[in-house]
């Protein structure tokens, strides 16, 4: 299993990003996928769980309203929008497949995190 994440970068306090993860080896379709974020000196936090069939979302609160998960089955593609970016959304983003299929998600955390990718730098300033 491979998950490759794209799209971070530097952005002025207010801008959008659109983060990708691409996969291989496991089945987008069918597993809860998710993003994580982690802060120097922070603990790793999940930030948006969409459920396998991709019709359902949950975010932390910390993002709700500003970011979108969603996900392209046929290409097996995990994006994450992100809109009106602030310095505290700075960190590396990192995604994450479910262990199993047909998983749940737990509140804005894949239920069973197993495949995670590298991560993608995202860089806010003010």
């Amino acid at each position: 299993v491979e998950l490759v994440e794209s799209g971070g970068g530097s952005v002025q306090e207010g801008g959008s990003l659109r983060l990708s993860c691409t996969g291989s080896g496991v089945n987008f379709a069918r597993r809860v996928m998710g993003w994580f974020r982690q802060a120097p000196g922070k603990e790793r936090e999940g930030v948006a769980c969409l459920t396998w069939t991709g019709n359902s979302a949950t975010y932390d609160d910390s993002v709700q309203g500003r970011f979108s998960i969603s996900k392209d089955k046929a290409n097996n593609i995990l994006y994450l929008q992100m809109n009106n970016l602030t310095p505290e959304d700075t960190a590396m983003y990192i995604c994450v497949a479910d262990l199993s299929t047909y998983g749940d998600c737990s509140g804005s955390r894949v239920g069973q995190p197993e495949f995670w990718g590298q991560g993608t730098q995202v860089t806010v300033s003010s």
